[in-house]
């Protein structure tokens, strides 16, 4: 499978709970909506928490960056199927929408993204 790994800084002028209640509640079901059109078979939202504990965490590294706000994950069947997935004209549509929706709460100068192909190291019950 390859999976899209989305690295979020939400917009400065947003506070964290406005961008997570946007991103969890009005974008999510957008992704949803379009999910077929992008081939996507799975869709993760992970919003970071403990933000006193994120900066002893990052501190423990010399010069770490400060942290994401959160991290979307999209994963594909295959590189086929992500082509696919973005160079269908439906598809190309749901990047246009999902694109603009995102200018409402994501500050594309600080965030990223990249494709990635797991390598599994430890899974429940592989010990």
């Amino acid at each position: 499978m390859i999976k899209l790994v989305y690295c979020i800084m939400r917009r400065p002028d947003l506070s964290f709970d406005a961008f997570s209640k946007t991103w969890a509640q009005d974008h999510a079901p957008l992704v949803r909506r379009y999910a077929e059109a992008i081939r996507v078979i799975k869709y993760v939202q992970s919003h970071s928490q403990l933000p006193d504990l994120n900066t002893v965490l990052q501190a423990s590294r010399a010069d770490m960056r400060p942290g994401y706000d959160g991290i979307t994950e999209l994963w594909w069947e295959s590189l086929d199927a992500f082509h696919e997935g973005m160079q269908r004209p439906e598809a190309i549509e749901a990047g246009r929408a999902l694109k603009q929706d995102e200018k409402r709460f994501i500050d594309f100068s600080r965030s990223t993204m990249f494709l990635t192909q797991e390598h599994s190291i430890i899974e429940p019950g592989s010990q």
